[in-house]
């Protein structure tokens, strides 16, 4: 775990303070973000500890809060605002939250805590948006879902070799999304067995962030597997509502999705920003602080 840095008294009583709102009947979780864990001293109360929920960058550190009996959950280590953090840790946190729960996010600069965030997952006005509250339905996998949006923040991020990229990642219908689509180039993924080309499986990643310069979108199937990538998607012809600015990348995501019952995950290239697409409108988004490349 980290090394403990001095807590500063105004930490400690803004610590405290959070932590009796956390304790009261109407708050359901209490999602803290920081891979700094909390003091023990302040989790003395049995019915706080359930609620609480850990969103840290660190995997081994993931591993030693759950050994200890808290929930936790792994985001991406990259510079976002603090908001647009919450949003991140929101979506990984997501099997442990359910429409109408009330949950408190908390998180900061390191030890030092300075955003306090009250949601109401399902609400219709919150900007972050849990997997629960996606809607998704039953035959997506939760983990499928985690996984991508992790790979697009990646891409977004990182880039290929110090040049930005934009991708595309389609789940889900994927018969509809083949039969709407064509190949552009060599299919990559043409040949391997399934067990080789899933999204779950960590070695699968590099060579999706490798592939993810090639024009076209990936097609990946709702339990995780890749069908294709290089697919070409119509982005023109169809009436689709997005926001000005937005290019052809984000116009095929919206008529995909709303002419199939897939989900759409698109990079921007521009900006880096992670745009998730159903039903042929934007239903969440992460806009990046800063770009590793």
């Amino acid at each position: 775990m980290p090394s403990p840095d001095p807590i500063s008294r105004f930490d400690k009583e803004l610590l405290r303070a959070v932590l009796t709102l956390a304790s009261k009947s109407e708050v359901d979780h209490l999602l803290f973000v920081s891979d700094y864990p909390l003091p023990a001293e302040e989790l003395r109360s049995k019915s706080l500890k359930r609620k609480l929920i850990y969103a840290v960058t660190s995997t081994p550190l993931v591993a030693d809060l759950v050994e200890e009996g808290f929930r936790a959950v792994h985001i991406p280590p990259y510079e976002y605002s603090r908001m647009e953090k919450l949003k991140v840790a929101l979506v990984a946190a997501g099997n442990f939250l359910h429409d109408g729960d009330m949950v408190l996010c908390l998180t900061g600069h390191k030890r030092s805590i300075d955003t306090l965030v009250r949601i109401k997952v399902g609400a219709e006005e919150d900007d972050a948006v849990p997997l629960e509250s996606l809607r998704l339905p039953p035959e997506f996998d939760p983990q499928v879902v985690e996984a991508v949006i992790s790979l697009a923040l990646a891409v977004g991020q990182e880039g290929f070799e110090g040049h930005p990229v934009g991708s595309i990642f389609v789940m889900g219908d994927s018969i509809a999304v083949l039969e709407k689509s064509k190949q552009l180039t060599i299919n990559p993924f043409q040949g391997l067995s399934e067990a080789e080309r899933n999204i779950l499986d960590p070695r699968i990643h590099e060579a999706v962030k490798n592939f993810s310069v090639l024009d076209g979108a990936f097609v990946i199937r709702e339990d995780g597997v890749v069908l294709a990538a290089g697919r070409y998607l119509q982005s023109a012809g169809e009436e689709t509502r997005i926001p000005l600015g937005l290019g052809a990348r984000h116009a095929a995501a919206a008529i995909t999705t709303a002419t199939t019952k897939a989900v759409a995950v698109v990079v921007s290239q521009t900006s880096g920003s992670v745009r998730i697409f159903r039903g042929g409108e934007i239903i969440f988004e992460v806009h990046q602080s800063h770009r590793r490349i």
